[in-house]
């Protein structure tokens, strides 16, 4: 029998991947537990878990924390600083990159280094994350194999938003302008956002949202050809967000998830026709576990589609792989075929 496959996982001692951690488990894999603070890597160590403390800054290092590994699964922001010193490694070892980044800069860096992937003959996946992959996934999905639209209306909303350190961290360090689609153009979002009511289904009904691109602005553009894309997230999570006073996230059972709610609302258009596809679920960090594992299956299965860098949308087969997601994942489509 085959020996289980040793996942790296980067960030490994924070709260995305704390999850990440249980999810490659669960699945079978090996996780070794890679970061940059010693005493929470020792407390990862206490519970069985194999540890290696490398600095992002340190090529070396990190070299020795990926050595053995079939893939790295990074989770450890702010990506603007993170992400190119751990792609680097992935391609130094030839092994599968995939991160979690909600910063849109970041990730068309990681993008624009697709040469190299194909070089290394590595698949690099960025934003395989709630905020990003999934809305990416969702539309593709809806359009049926299409590259093209007409408009792609994604909306977010949460029910609150306690954010981890490491949000408040990415969102203190990142200060560049964000990006949506018009007319087939990137245009800078305004200042201040446009605004405009919701409705989504229950139980959230009408929301006043704002247009709030992430990096699914600059995944799902990647690959699908879109004349007009707007992504709109309700303000309730946002106040939390910018709120100082705002706790971290509180678990409420023994999976470690909040209470959050989320729902991803995605209509596209194209030639005259709408379709729309809806997901729902609890806690915005807990659920991009099962999307970046299942990500990673695929890919050391030969479920994805070739090297280099890829949005996810353009990995894998879409629908296919939200519908894998059952039942930590709702997913309904319009028409339903």
């Amino acid at each position: 029998m085959n020996a289980p496959l040793r996942i790296a996982v980067y960030g490994a001692s924070g709260h995305t991947g704390r999850f990440v951690l249980a999810e490659l488990q669960r699945r079978g894999f090996v996780p070794v537990a890679c970061g940059r603070n010693p005493a929470h890597l020792r407390e990862l160590a206490t519970i069985g878990f194999e540890t290696r403390v490398a600095a992002i800054d340190d090529p070396a290092a990190l070299d020795t924390a990926l050595a053995g590994c079939a893939a790295v699964l990074h989770c450890a922001g702010p990506f603007l600083d993170t992400a190119r010193g751990m792609l680097d490694a992935a391609l130094r070892a030839r092994i599968p990159y995939l991160d979690v980044a909600a910063e849109q800069q970041s990730v068309a860096d990681t993008l624009s280094r697709d040469d190299e992937a194909r070089a290394a003959g590595i698949c690099v996946i960025p934003a395989m994350a709630f905020y990003g992959g999934l809305a990416d996934l969702l539309a593709t999905a809806a359009l049926g194999g299409a590259h093209d639209a007409d408009a792609v209306e994604i909306a977010v909303a949460l029910d609150g938003w306690h954010p981890t350190a490491g949000t408040r961290r990415t969102g203190e360090r990142n200060h560049y302008p964000r990006c949506y689609v018009e007319h087939g153009e990137s245009r800078i979002v305004p200042d201040p956002a446009p605004l405009r009511e919701i409705i989504f289904p229950a139980p959230f009904g009408a929301q006043q949202s704002v247009l709030c691109t992430l990096s699914e602005a600059i995944v799902l553009p990647h690959h699908i050809t879109c004349r007009q894309l707007h992504s709109w997230m309700n303000l309730t999570p946002l106040r939390d967000l910018r709120d100082p006073a705002t706790p971290p996230p509180h678990a409420i059972d023994d999976s470690r998830r909040s209470a959050q709610r989320f729902m991803v609302d995605v209509r596209v258009r194209r030639a005259g026709a709408e379709k729309h596809v809806i997901a729902s679920g609890r806690d915005i960090y807990a659920i991009t576990a099962p999307l970046l594992v299942e990500a990673l299956q695929r890919i050391l299965d030969g479920r994805s589609r070739g090297h280099g860098c890829l949005a996810p949308g353009a990995a894998f087969e879409a629908r296919d792989f939200i519908l894998a997601l059952a039942p930590v994942l709702e997913v309904s489509f319009d028409p339903p075929g």
